[in-house]
């Protein structure tokens, strides 16, 4: 059952992207499909969506140490000085940044980001408080939103990361980074070409270089050595990138556009005039290079969102499904098995306890100090029910442990985040009391759920058909002009008797 916040946050999305993209209305539609799946599996909780997990809106995030230029590079980019600007740290928050049509900048709190479904934070407050207690509260001390007038903003968010040093950074902040990454469509991941030094930044460089380089989406990340005109003045201009460059192939970067940049507004000046035009000319190209693969992000987006649902869907039956199987394989061996130790153990002392009192089998099955309880039949019938009901309390210790043994695998297997937390939900419903320990397939998983999953990826490559229809056309024909050439009308049929 479909909370109803979720619902009513569902339907304003759905609103939004009818006045710009139709097409993923009915994407909306499929995950919403999707959701029922997920729900029955146990995947995910009543107030959650797949839909949540993706950026609905082309997603550009600038990540980069402390004074590397991401804020100027965004104020160049938007011919607006949105953000502060510095040669120290000025600002240590997250900072969402949108198009406002009122022809206003304003900034907001970061609850504007965390309760809007349509913007990449949220409920991340959730989140913090999850990695670190007491942090959700204060979800303003790391996210804002900012609106501004650009024209070059519409239809396109983005993020302004703080200055990034994995040696000093929190938890809750390492985990705003790696969300961030996930759900960009493009990350610009910005170094400073001042730092002389590079290999003193190896615990950052390992997270922003060789934890993303294998990647599935890899190609999605662009490095750029920025401010670049202080390397002018160096006797060896080329020494600076050089020193970058093996710096990045040590963290396994061998491959893929590096480019070298700097602010035309905040340059040094250049004395040598073929210098500086070498200089300039590098930095123009790389610049028109950025800029073309930045706005190529809004044709992206929607082959991005359709491509995640297909993924999402075959990720349930083929990942998410037999995952599930193994742990429930996993708990009722370990069941079985304690309910051996447990119940043989106390077959054992009960054996013992019959043998040593004096009464062997040849006397009788029943020792004649238990005699009094079947003498009465109703006696019998209450010894019988506590022996059954303690039986049972045993075997559900047994259950119970081997759930807690399962459980804590899976949290050493996985790490912590949305799929971890979707298949403990899923292997808990599982391993509910009424479940027997031998049904073979998990709670919620039948033909019904099938036929939807074979029907949300038959609506993805149909999403796919129709995108490519708008920007594709290998016949040298779009599908519009097609559509409105004229049908020719069927030539009319011989009278009978004419040849």
């Amino acid at each position: 059952m479909e909370d109803g916040r979720l619902s009513d946050r569902l339907a304003s999305l759905k609103e939004h992207l009818q006045l710009e993209n139709p097409l993923l209305v009915e994407a909306v539609g499929s995950f919403k499909k999707l959701d029922k799946v997920c729900r029955g599996l146990g995947l995910i909780g009543n107030d959650q969506s797949t839909i949540s997990q993706i950026a609905w809106w082309p997603l550009i995030s600038i990540l980069g140490p402390f004074s590397a230029g991401k804020s100027t590079f965004i104020n160049n980019y938007l011919n607006i000085p949105v953000q502060q600007t510095g040669s120290h740290a000025v600002d240590d928050k997250f900072t969402v940044v949108c198009y406002n049509a009122a022809g206003e900048s304003r900034v907001l709190p970061g609850t504007a980001l965390n309760a809007d479904l349509r913007f990449p934070f949220y409920k991340m407050s959730e989140e913090l408080e999850k990695v670190e207690p007491g942090e959700g509260g204060r979800i303003d001390s790391y996210i804002r939103l900012k609106t501004c007038p650009s024209d070059k903003l519409r239809g396109l968010i983005l993020i302004d990361s703080p200055g990034f040093d994995a040696d000093a950074q929190r938890t809750a902040t390492l985990r705003i980074t790696n969300h961030i990454m996930d759900l960009s469509d493009l990350v610009l991941v910005l170094f400073d070409a001042r730092r002389p030094e590079p290999g003193a930044m190896r615990d950052t460089l390992t997270h922003l270089v060789a934890a993303t380089i294998n990647r599935r989406d890899s190609n999605k990340f662009i490095y750029i050595l920025n401010q670049m005109d202080i390397a002018a003045r160096e006797d060896n201009p080329e020494e600076v990138v050089g020193a970058w460059q093996r710096a990045l192939a040590q963290q396994g970067l061998t491959a893929g556009k590096f480019y070298r940049i700097y602010s035309p507004s905040a340059a040094v000046p250049i004395a040598d005039e073929a210098l500086r035009q070498r200089f300039e000319a590098k930095r123009d190209a790389d610049l028109a290079s950025i800029h073309t693969r930045m706005n190529q992000v809004r044709v992206e987006r929607a082959y991005r969102i359709i491509g995640e649902l297909e993924k999402l869907a075959r990720e349930v039956e083929d990942v998410r499904v037999p995952e599930l199987r193994g742990m429930l394989i996993r708990w009722r061996s370990g069941t079985l098995s304690r309910d051996g130790l447990v119940f043989g153990g106390l077959g054992l002392v009960l054996l013992a306890a019959y043998l040593l009192t004096g009464h062997p089998f040849s006397a009788g099955l029943v020792p004649g100090w238990l005699g009094w309880v079947f003498d009465e039949a109703w006696r019998a019938i209450v010894f019988l029910v506590l022996c059954l009901g303690g039986a049972t309390w045993l075997h559900m210790l047994a259950r119970k442990w081997s759930a807690a043994a399962v459980a804590r695998l899976v949290a050493k297997t996985y790490p912590y985040g949305p799929i971890r937390e979707g298949l403990l939900r899923a292997f808990y419903k599982n391993t509910a009391p009424w479940r027997s320990i031998f049904r073979v397939e998990p709670a919620g998983w039948g033909a019904r759920y099938r036929k939807l999953l074979v029907s949300v990826i038959a609506d993805s490559e149909r999403f796919i058909q129709q995108l490519n229809d708008r920007y594709a056309h290998p016949s040298g024909v779009s599908a519009t002009v097609v559509a409105q050439q004229p049908t020719p009308e069927p030539e009319p049929e011989p009278e009978q008797g004419q040849a």
